[in-house]
Parts: C-alpha cells; sequence; structure tokens
C-alpha cells in the first residue's frame, strides 16, 4: 500500500525529489494529476506505507 507523502510545485520538483529519495534507497511513486497536463502541473509524491518514516528522515536531513 502507498500513502501521499508530499505535493510539489511541477514536475521537475517531482524528479529531484525522485533522485533524492532513490539516494537512500527509497522507492516513490510521482503522480500526475487527472487531466493531462504538462511537466509544470503540480504532482503528488507517494511512498510505501511502512516507510513514511525514512522519506521524513531524508527531509530532515535536507
Amino acid at each position: 500500500m502507498w500513502v501521499k507523502f508530499m505535493d510539489v510545485a511541477d514536475g521537475y520538483a517531482a524528479e529531484t525529489w525522485r533522485e533524492v529519495f532513490n539516494q537512500e534507497a527509497l522507492s516513490v511513486r510521482i503522480v500526475p494529476p487527472i487531466e493531462v497536463g504538462a511537466m509544470t502541473d503540480a504532482r503528488s509524491i507517494w511512498v510505501p506505507d511502512g516507510k513514511t518514516h525514512v522519506a521524513r528522515e531524508v527531509l530532515n536531513k535536507i
């Protein structure tokens, strides 16, 4: 099961966060808006349910 962890301003920021989380061995899913959009549209970042504490620790490091 996946849980919504954070919202980001656009697809470029979402890809940057994906790289940061992947460096800490945390898989993420980037969910675009339902309607067809561009990279400038807001995105949601989802993490596995049991790994939210790891994602919080990554954010605390930054």
